[in-house]
């Protein structure tokens, strides 16, 4: 079983993320400058088993409510309980029990640390496919993240589920994984250590799109995507000809999402209020929006911007009233970065 497969994996095998056999569980993003003291503040136990692909920073979530899915270690739930501050709680549910041990251990050695009065981040156990079974009111959280977690679950279309239910109306699911070009064949993913190294358990880009949307998710976000190289000679022969990326999506919570990008002929103006980016507001790869910049959107993005936690940073300008068809340039080929360091659009639609 998958679960035990990772259980041991993660809980026996690995001792630190020096043990790792590639990149694919190991992020390699620099971290950007207002990260870089919340992380001086971590305990060096809980670095160094922190086994994720990705960079969880989202933006604007000072005094809100977020869930850490496959929360190990605890490093991002603790990066994460400092920027939403001693008024906010970060929830980090993990079904393997060393990796709990670590996280909790070290919960109050991080609040003294950061200073507050209080413990605002919790660990739980269970799995994140089975959330329905934890002690979590439904509805009741701002921000859900995931740091190459959901790859190693059991019923991936579960998960974005689970995660749906737990969301406030606005709210989003933020979340880095590993994904492949191609569906993979049996072989890859019953072997153990291909699976326990974010490989085995990729989901095919396509499949993730339509399971998300199925979920709830209409209109999936790209932010940030990179492609992984095997530098293991065993393991790549047996992944043959597959190609594997680390990607970034956001997936919000909003129940009047189209299923493209229809223009209505609307803009919006940032106001640089957001303290992580007062230059310009990164929504994804295609959305980089200048602070007083009248930046034309379509209705999709329109509402991630009007319906959420980022409305009061911004101006808006039009309504749904008339419709102008689809914006030019939104295609459906593969989304990710095809080489490292490829540039980000500055186009306003997808």
């Amino acid at each position: 079983m998958q679960h035990d497969v990772v259980k041991n994996y993660y809980g026996k095998i690995l001792k630190t993320n020096a043990d790792l056999k590639t990149s694919a569980c190991c992020g390699t993003e620099v971290l950007p400058p207002h990260m870089r003291p919340l992380a001086g503040n971590l305990h060096p136990e809980v670095t160094s088993k922190y086994y994720g692909c990705g960079l969880l920073t989202p933006a604007a979530i000072t005094g809100r409510r977020v869930l850490d899915l496959g929360s190990g270690s605890g490093r991002d739930a603790y990066l994460l309980a400092q920027l939403v501050g001693p008024n906010g709680e970060v929830v980090g549910v993990d079904m393997t029990d060393e990796q709990l041990a670590t996280a909790r251990s070290h919960i109050s050695w991080h609040m003294e640390r950061f200073g507050y009065s209080h413990p605002n981040v919790r660990f739980l156990q269970g799995y994140i496919e089975s959330l329905d079974q934890l002690d979590l009111e439904p509805a009741s959280f701002d921000v859900t993240v995931s740091n190459c977690v959901i790859n190693l679950a059991v019923d991936k279309g579960a998960v974005l589920s689970g995660a749906y239910s737990l969301l406030k109306t606005g709210g989003e699911l933020y979340f880095s994984d590993v994904y492949c070009d191609r569906r993979l064949p049996d072989a890859i993913v019953r072997d153990p250590v291909l699976y326990g190294e974010c490989l085995g358990g990729a989901l095919y880009w396509n499949d993730f799109l339509t399971l998300a949307k199925r979920a709830g998710f209409i209109d999936p976000r790209l932010v940030t995507s990179r492609p992984l190289d095997i530098t293991n000679e065993a393991i790549k022969v047996k992944l043959g000809a597959a190609k594997f990326f680390s990607a970034t999506y956001r997936l919000f919570k909003l129940e009047r999402l189209e299923t493209a990008c229809e223009d209505y002929g609307q803009a919006v103006i940032y106001k640089g209020t957001v303290s992580e980016q007062p230059d310009a507001f990164e929504l994804d790869a295609h959305h980089l929006i200048e602070r007083g910049k009248v930046f034309p959107v379509c209705g999709n993005t329109w509402r991630m911007l009007a319906e959420t936690r980022f409305a009061p940073h911004f101006d808006f300008i039009g309504d749904f009233s008339t419709h102008y068809g689809i914006f030019p340039r939104c295609g459906t080929s593969i989304p990710f970065a095809i080489t490292a360091g490829a540039a980000k659009s500055d186009g306003s639609c997808c």
